[in-house]
């Protein structure tokens, strides 16, 4: 009969190096998959959620403009243009619109000749990842006397307000509305926490203030691939011109480009 031998001293250490190599493997297979994943991931959101965001924005600001064709004629050009500053006296001030609804176009001629974003009513999730720029509800509407405040994504879901930070005191702010155009100037803007909805009130971070001139706030994430601050940007109404009257002329192109009238 043969005995079977016992091990050497060296066999369970040998058994254990030829396991190595296997474990080795995996977890490398392991972690390439989990960065292929995350891979994936950081371009959905910044460049995925922005291609479907910017398609339904497109077709917001497609509605708007049919809108607008139903409800009146273009503007006929003007022959010559005005000899002086028109005057239109106050501005009309439009009523809100339900959730989600449209209350017009922005254009910041900062931001590119191509920069129009719908703004709608409400900035629930629903309206800032898909439907453009958001109005806090409780703010004022374009024109009025008080704050008119928007806010948008910086870097993902069509990234409306990712060059905030270009804008310089002086640049013009033109929203769009069923009524007329509202030309704001921007004059500064404020690094600040989530927590100060101080930037929200009637005269911006002034609570109990009563207004005497018209704002608009744009809100935003800050830094451009973070969200511990928030990046506020002011702007004073300027004048406005009633929709009868036609865009003014720095965005007429523009204007025409987006709805089609001019």
């Amino acid at each position: 009969m043969v005995l079977q031998e016992k091990a050497g001293p060296h066999t369970a250490p040998a058994s254990r190096r030829a396991l190595l190599p296997g474990i080795i493997q995996v977890l490398g297979e392991l972690l390439i998959t989990a960065g292929v994943i995350l891979l994936l991931f950081v371009a959905w959101q910044l460049w995925w959620t922005n291609v479907e965001s910017d398609a339904k924005q497109s077709q917001v600001i497609k509605e708007f403009a049919q809108d607008l064709s139903s409800a009146a004629p273009a503007p006929a050009a003007p022959s010559a243009p005005p000899a002086a500053a028109e005057d239109f006296g106050k501005p009309v001030v439009g009523t809100a619109p339900g959730h989600a609804g449209t209350i017009g176009i922005m254009y910041i001629p900062r931001f590119g000749p191509g920069y129009t974003r719908p703004i709608v009513q409400g900035t629930s999730q629903d309206v800032l990842d898909t439907l453009g720029l958001g109005h806090y509800s409780n703010t004022a509407m374009p024109g009025a006397v008080g704050n008119f405040a928007v806010a948008g994504h910086r870097q993902t879901h069509g990234a409306v307000l990712d060059n905030i930070h270009t804008l310089v005191p002086g640049d013009k702010i033109y929203v769009q509305t069923k009524d007329g155009y509202y030309v704001y100037v921007f004059r500064n803007n404020q690094i600040v926490m989530p927590s100060r909805t101080d930037v929200l009130e009637p005269v911006p971070t002034k609570p109990g203030a009563t207004p005497t001139e018209s704002y608009l706030t744009m809100t935003s994430c800050n830094p451009r691939f973070g969200a511990e601050e928030r990046i506020i940007a002011y702007a004073l109404l300027d004048s406005w011109r009633p929709a009868a009257a036609g865009p003014p002329a720095e965005i007429a192109a523009q204007v025409a480009a987006a709805t089609g009238r001019s």
